[in-house]
């Protein structure tokens, strides 16, 4: 398929070009924009810029999302932003510089132009700005026939809902019914008997992240935003904390690497280095340690080279257990798994299981550094150094994460190189200090 699309860019067959990206969904042209190299993007564009709808804009990753709404002619820009959910628009806009957020803004009809000005007063990263606010509500004293003729009569409804949430007259929420329960109840039974037990409301001012772990939590389809005075003002799907949930996870992942987590795919080299090369000099300097305490043993080593060729293998284990260990805990603290309550408990755990991999370990390196070098102190050496470095990579995998976060610290963000330099630090000096104390 990207041969093909490739070959219809590079013959300018815009004819070839539409037969095959016409039958994809609009979530697979959008990962076809994004995996392009800019100079093919801007080609595809010309030649497909007038099937850009409002799925396929929403589709797009942000992180070329702007260059994207540079290069589409502005009537189809106009027509796309019309068909998004107000959600959306907000998302697409939020990160675009003042002329492209007001041209885009003045494409709107007035009440959508005003819900999503009113979500652009939210802070980054809260409901507000998640929330859509086209929401079906319904009052609480209605029936289910009374609903599905109002259901019936409208034409503003947007495209996809999950929930009818019941208002009071104040525009309180006060519970909500599925479409399905809705579909197979007697045009006569009120809507209060058949509110779901799940229902809960979101205040427009918390995190996207709490939200996202409210619907994880407790399975929810969909959840109405309220204000300070509890009234309605939209609605959160469950498409969009999943996606938030995503980002979570993604952010993560590329923190504990030590890559920023607005790299993607399509950057060019100059990009990609700047991105990366700051957290690269963070670790030149943290790894500088390592070579503090080497240096401090100097004699040690020029009396007994052997310990030059061992000592990487005793602080790559540590380092490879300490990884292992902060993978763990930055999952359990993203989940909620990992909290006060269960902190010390955790702890323990991995201090267990670093003494047991230690002494397993110790048993191999040991026996192998005693047959290999026939020195039975060596083999001693290599043991305790191993035990040491496994205790101090299992503890630092876990206790690092938690002061950060203690401390309202992303534990992804500089966790990876506090317990690498710890395990670096703490194996070479257990290795090179038992060996002063046992072997010279």
């Amino acid at each position: 398929m990207l041969a093909q699309i490739d070959a219809a860019i590079e013959a300018d067959d815009r004819v070839a070009l539409h037969a095959s990206l016409d039958p994809l969904h609009a979530a697979d042209i959008a990962d076809i924009i994004e995996r392009l190299a800019p100079a093919r993007r801007r080609l595809l564009l010309e030649l497909y810029a007038d099937e850009i709808d409002g799925e396929i804009l929403s589709e797009i990753d942000e992180s070329i999302r702007e260059d994207v709404v540079e290069q589409l002619p502005r009537g189809v820009l106009a027509d796309a932003v019309r068909e998004m959910d107000s959600d959306d628009v907000v998302d697409l806009i939020e990160d675009l510089d003042e002329p492209e957020r007001a041209e885009i803004l003045a494409a709107l009809d007035d009440s959508d132009r005003a819900a999503v000005q009113q979500s652009l007063t939210y802070p980054d990263y809260s409901a507000g700005r998640l929330m859509q606010s086209e929401v079906v509500t319904a009052p609480e004293h209605w029936t289910v026939g009374d609903t599905i003729d109002f259901i019936r009569a409208e034409e503003w409804l947007p495209e996809q809902f999950y929930h009818i949430i019941l208002v009071d007259p104040r525009r309180h929420p006060t519970g909500y019914v599925t479409l399905g329960r809705l579909l197979a109840a007697r045009r006569d039974m009120p809507l209060r008997s058949l509110a779901e037990d799940s229902f809960r409301t979101v205040s427009v001012m918390a995190k996207d992240a709490d939200v996202a772990y409210m619907f994880n939590q407790y399975h929810l389809i969909s959840a109405p935003v309220v204000d300070a005075d509890d009234r309605l003002v939209g609605v959160i799907t469950i498409d969009d904390a999943m996606a938030v949930l995503d980002e979570e996870h993604e952010e993560d992942i590329l923190r504990l690497a030590g890559v920023n987590d607005e790299s993607h795919v399509s950057d060019g080299p100059v990009t990609t280095a700047r991105q990366r090369l700051p957290w690269l000099v963070i670790n030149l300097f943290t790894a500088s340690l390592s070579a503090i305490v080497i240096t401090q043993f100097e004699a040690t080593i020029e009396q007994l080279v052997a310990l030059a060729a061992l000592m990487p293998i005793v602080a790559s284990t540590g380092g490879i257990a300490g990884t292992q260990s902060l993978a763990v805990a930055v999952r359990a603290l993203a989940t909620r798994d990992l909290n006060r309550s269960n902190a010390r408990r955790v702890v323990m755990r991995e201090l267990g299981a670093g003494m047991l991999n230690g002494l397993g370990l110790a048993l191999i390196l040991g026996l192998a550094g005693t047959l290999i070098f026939r020195d039975v102190n060596l083999g001693v050496v290599l043991g305790l150094a191993m035990i040491a470095n496994q205790i101090v990579a299992a503890l630092g995998g876990v206790l690092v994460p938690l002061g950060l976060n203690k401390m309202g610290l992303d534990p992804a963000l500089a966790s990876g190189t506090f317990v690498t330099t710890m395990t670096d630090v703490m194996g070479f000096f257990a290795f090179l200090g038992l060996a002063t104390l046992i072997l010279i």
